[in-house]
């Protein structure tokens, strides 16, 4: 049950940032939007293990996996992924970045020497054609111009980067360090980067004060990265990163739900099957006889 919850925590987190990412586009660079965002997670995951009386200190030799954590996962991951936005849409964004099962799955073979498991790849699959069918109207209209060369390229690296940053967090949560020292570390680390990178590319430190990025802001500071990431990481050390990497799938619903209701998203046949094929999909990752762990740590 414990499984269960946070992959619902995860996935509908996530699914709902789709929506308020926008608004951190245009007045202020995007690699200090990046670099506030986690900067206010991190003192708001610092608040909370001081009050709530938890550690805070790793051990020193953990602190070079951390910073490679943070660095992939919380830094260079969302540059690419706010410059894709820029390029092409959130459908196609999603198509791209549901590839990451696979990623996962091959890069956990590949440095930790976990078996591929063929419920997950034909999860994927089933997961990945779902997305296609939802996504099918922005998928035909593609055209191969260079503004859609970029954002697809952007796109897909940010992929790789963050299932990189994935396979860090699981050698970390393998050493049995806490969730969300680490994360604090991790996150304080990346905002430092991000802005340390926005200024050595000259941008300008500035400020928005519209209400529409404060708002997104402390939305994507609080909710999409301190409680979200800290849920994830947690369902990597239950079942693994492969299976917790499929609520990229499964999340664009979510989004598209509040796309209903407030941007007036029409459904469609092809959408409709789509959404069926993404819920088999969530059951073959998540059901009890395809998990190798419990849902203890």
């Amino acid at each position: 049950m414990q499984v269960i919850l946070l992959y619902l925590a995860v996935v509908l987190i996530w699914g709902s940032t789709w929506i308020v990412i926008p608004f951190q586009l245009g007045e202020v660079a995007e690699e200090l939007s990046v670099g506030y965002r986690f900067g206010i997670a991190a003192l708001l995951l610092y608040g909370y293990l001081v009050l709530s009386g938890r550690r805070i200190a790793l051990p020193r030799s953990a602190y070079p996996m951390v910073f490679v954590q943070g660095t992939m996962l919380f830094c260079l991951n969302y540059f690419l992924v706010y410059f894709g936005t820029a390029y092409i849409t959130t459908g196609l964004i999603a198509v791209i970045f549901s590839s990451i099962v696979l990623f996962n799955a091959i890069f956990e073979r590949l440095f930790f020497g976990s078996p591929f498991e063929a419920r997950v790849l034909v999860a994927a699959a089933v997961g990945f054609t779902g997305i296609a069918l939802i996504f099918w109207p922005e998928v035909t209209i593609l055209s191969f111009t260079d503004d859609a060369v970029v954002g697809i390229s952007l796109i897909f690296v940010s992929t790789i980067i963050a299932s990189l940053g994935n396979m860090a967090a699981f050698f970390n949560t393998r050493r049995d360090l806490p969730v969300m020292a680490v994360n604090a570390h991790a996150m304080a680390w990346a905002a430092l980067l991000s802005i340390g990178i926005a200024l050595a590319l000259g941008r300008e430190l500035t400020f928005s004060l519209q209400t529409g990025y404060i708002v997104s802001l402390a939305y994507l500071a609080l909710f999409g990265s301190a409680v979200a990431f800290g849920c994830y990481l947690a369902l990597i050390r239950r079942i693994g990163a492969a299976k917790a990497a499929y609520s990229a799938i499964a999340f664009p619903i979510v989004a598209l739900l509040l796309s209903t209701l407030f941007e007036g998203y029409t459904w469609t046949p092809a959408a409709l099957i789509g959404i069926i094929l993404t819920l088999i999909g969530n059951w073959l990752v998540l059901n009890r006889r395809s998990r190798k762990t419990t849902d203890t740590s």
